[in-house]
């Protein structure tokens, strides 16, 4: 089930976190690498991502922070 633009939860994959829609990909993953210092273009290429997956998943993590701190 798609729960945002390229982000989908299924419960047969990664026991239902948020992966890219089509992939395996958590959204965890790319945020990590991210954080650990890896460019887009690096993930996109590590991960066979599009730009469009990459930007989805960090606006779907801003997205769970505004939530959770009501900003």
């Amino acid at each position: 089930m798609e729960i945002a633009s390229h982000i989908s939860v299924d419960p047969s994959v990664h026991h239902g976190i948020p992966i890219i829609t089509g992939t395996r990909v958590p959204v965890s993953i790319i945020l990590g690498s991210l954080a650990g210092g890896m460019n887009k273009e690096a993930v996109m290429q590590e991960y066979e991502l599009t730009q469009a997956q990459v930007e989805a998943a960090l606006a779907y993590a801003t997205e769970l922070f505004k939530q959770t701190t009501h900003c």
